[in-house]
């Protein structure tokens, strides 16, 4: 298992760019993934649109495990469930993600998204799949 959490270097890919996400590792099990709304994350009744949520919290649980395995590994999701709180349409969106449970090919995590007034946009779990090496 690594013992240092990712770097930032080469993380990006075209939809977190297209989004506008940022990414920072909390620490080794917990990633962060950050996005300010504008007009592009909104659905047709003026919200954040729940596939933008989603994109959001699976870039932090994929971060978070990357945290956790080694270099020559990589990871894929498997399996995320996510529940709405309450909307958001303007401001600043947090998910926080934390590895619950980290197994020999597959890691457990819980997530949390969070508006800039810190209150509960959505909470999520998921589980991703440990590949290569």
């Amino acid at each position: 298992m690594s013992e240092q959490a990712v770097s930032d270097e080469g993380t990006s890919f075209p939809l977190q760019e297209y989004l506008g996400m940022e990414l920072s590792d909390v620490e080794m099990g917990a990633a962060t993934a950050t996005l300010l709304v504008d007009d592009q994350h909104a659905n047709p009744n003026g919200v954040v649109h729940g596939a933008v949520l989603f994109a959001l919290v699976d870039t932090a649980m994929g971060r978070a495990t990357m945290s956790v395995i080694d270099s020559n590994f990589y990871c894929a999701s498997v399996e995320l469930s996510l529940r709405f709180i309450r909307p958001a349409s303007d401001g600043k969106l947090v998910a926080e993600a934390t590895v619950v449970k980290r197994g020999r090919s597959i890691v457990h995590l819980e997530a949390r998204v969070h508006d800039g007034d810190d209150r509960l946009v959505a909470t999520s779990s998921g589980t991703f799949a440990i590949l290569g090496g």
